[in-house]
């Protein structure tokens, strides 16, 4: 009986480790929390400096700052998430995110504004997929893959909801007055769902897997799979983040509107949701090495295909949904790295020491590709030297293969 209680403890198998609001508050919390603070920013960030004549690169730096905080910040929040579950860190982390939000709104000037994206780094640390898929490994135990998927299905729709959203928004409205109605939705949504929904009682941690047995998670975090893997996420990441925030301006550059720039964003998270239906099949049919190393380059190809295509509008946006298909898979992919190969015990830990350095390159990726266009001749050029760096990151992962997981 006493074992029957620690297995089901772990395995998240008792109903009360499965609370059932989790699941779907966090699905609507996802939409509204990366809708809000991350996607909307792509949008006003032309109305943003048009309005106040800060370089386009000063503020897509501000929001690159913020992403690099919260690279910083996964670390001790994944600590505070394995001992003490995700109540507090989303409440918290979404009242942060309406102040942030509020604060770029009415920042009179570019260090107010670079101040407020700092907040919103600490923010998106605590509300944004780490802390929901750190909630759920633990809850569902070893069916976290159909619960992970449910989030990230979800999740997928922000930018398909937010960006059009916001473009419509902007159209009447200034971006200040855009953004204290988007930091409304956020609050009305996200502090209540995160309060309420999550207080079920967090389970103790599941036992490490026999082959790590009595192994601590500094040595996995120092093994050649675990380093490797970091890079080709790290290399990916970059890559994959400046296609998101340079998608819009690579479609004006050919021609098309804002509008209709925003809905080709927007539809690429539609893509993500299609494509994460996929990836259950998928990870029964290939082993984790190959899945990797084959998501990682089917993102290089979609980079490259955006890079050449010259047009039209809507063979663009097809390429976009495509390419956030291949996107929402490595949402996943990255969401289980740490469970398929060193199990759950110290998932908040490592997944964050795993994802601190595919965030920092996720926060440089905006600034970097705004700064490089131009050098490189336009997007275009800029999007084929992202496909190259994916190819890169792709090989990396060919190196995690399936005889080092244990090391």
């Amino acid at each position: 009986m006493t074992d029957l209680r620690a297995r089901t403890a772990a395995t998240g198998s008792q109903d009360r480790s499965r609370p059932r609001a989790v699941l779907p508050a966090l699905c609507l919390t996802q939409v509204t929390s990366w809708g809000v603070v991350y996607y909307a920013f792509p949008v006003l960030n032309p109305a943003i400096a048009a309005d106040t004549g800060w370089p386009v690169a000063a503020s897509t730096g501000a929001f690159s700052a913020a992403l690099l905080v919260s690279a910083l910040a996964g670390i001790p929040i994944g600590r505070i998430l394995d001992a003490r579950g995700p109540r507090a860190v989303m409440t918290i982390g979404s009242v942060l995110g309406v102040i942030s939000v509020l604060g770029a709104a009415f920042a009179p000037n570019l260090p107010a504004f670079a101040a407020a994206w700092l907040l919103a780094g600490v923010a998106m640390a605590a509300t944004f997929y780490q802390p929901a898929f750190a909630a759920v490994t633990r809850w569902w135990g070893h069916d976290r893959v159909r619960a992970l998927t449910i989030i990230t299905l979800a999740g997928g729709l922000a930018s398909t909801v937010f960006a059009p959203l916001t473009a419509t928004l902007a159209e009447h409205l200034s971006w200040r007055a855009t953004y204290v109605v988007l930091a409304a939705i956020l609050a009305m949504i996200t502090i209540p769902a995160h309060a309420l929904a999550l207080r079920a009682p967090w389970p103790p941690a599941p036992p490490p897997p026999e082959h790590q047995a009595g192994a601590a998670s500094q040595r996995v975090a120092g093994s050649r799979t675990f380093l490797l893997l970091a890079s080709a996420f790290t290399l990916s990441a970059f890559a994959m983040y400046a296609v998101v925030i340079a998608l819009v301006p690579l479609l004006t550059e050919r021609g098309a509107s804002t509008t209709a720039a925003a809905w080709a964003l927007g539809l690429g998270g539609a893509g993500q949701t299609l494509g994460r239906t996929l990836y259950a099949a998928l990870a029964r049919r290939t082993n984790v090495t190959v899945r990797t190393a084959a998501l990682i380059a089917a993102g290089g190809a979609t980079t490259a295909a955006l890079a050449v295509v010259p047009g039209p509008i809507m063979l663009l946006t097809a390429l976009a949904i495509t390419a956030g298909m291949v996107r929402g898979n490595l949402t996943l992919l990255q969401a289980t790295a740490v469970p398929d190969r060193w199990g759950a015990a110290h998932y908040g830990r490592l997944s964050g020491l795993l994802t601190a350095p595919s965030t920092i390159a996720a926060a440089l990726a905006p600034f970097a590709g705004a700064a490089l266009s131009a050098p490189l001749g336009g997007y275009s050029r800029l999007f084929i030297l992202l496909a190259g760096i994916s190819v890169l990151a792709a090989v990396l992962a060919l190196g995690t293969n399936p005889s080092d997981k244990r090391r």
